[in-house]
């Protein structure tokens, strides 16, 4: 099993915008060593990571995948999720529906229902907004 240092960890939905839950995560999974990998197809550079365009562009092999998309936006990602064979993917609170996760399951991808910045033993309000 891989430690936690050298886990790594998609953010999609990821913000430059620190009010942002996706920017948050972004800085809790960094602050504990995580190989952090932002997506968001409008963004260049967060907080000072390369930001990814698509779910196809990330390396591999890849831990965990956190959500941070409305459900209707990760419907239109699972078969890319799914093709990163991550070992479990986060719907956070606000990225999921009854719907997304009988899909995503349906994909069989490795669901979990759950803050995935409070999984990790952190707090959201731990990342100031500004």
């Amino acid at each position: 099993m891989t430690s936690e240092f050298n886990k790594s960890v998609v953010i999609v939905g990821a913000s430059n915008d620190r009010r942002k839950f996706g920017n948050k995560a972004v800085r809790a999974y960094r602050s504990l060593g995580w190989t952090v990998y932002p997506v968001n197809p409008k963004e260049r550079l967060i907080e000072d990571l390369r930001a990814y365009r698509a779910l196809a562009d990330v390396p591999r092999p890849v831990d965990r995948v956190s959500m941070y998309v409305p459900p209707a936006v990760g419907m239109t990602l699972l078969e890319d999720l799914a093709a990163l064979e991550p070992d479990e993917v986060f719907f956070n609170p606000g990225s999921d529906s009854p719907e997304v996760i009988d899909c995503a399951k349906g994909v069989m991808l490795p669901v979990v229902a759950a803050c995935s910045i409070v999984d990790i033993g952190l707090s959201p309000s731990q990342f100031p907004d500004a």
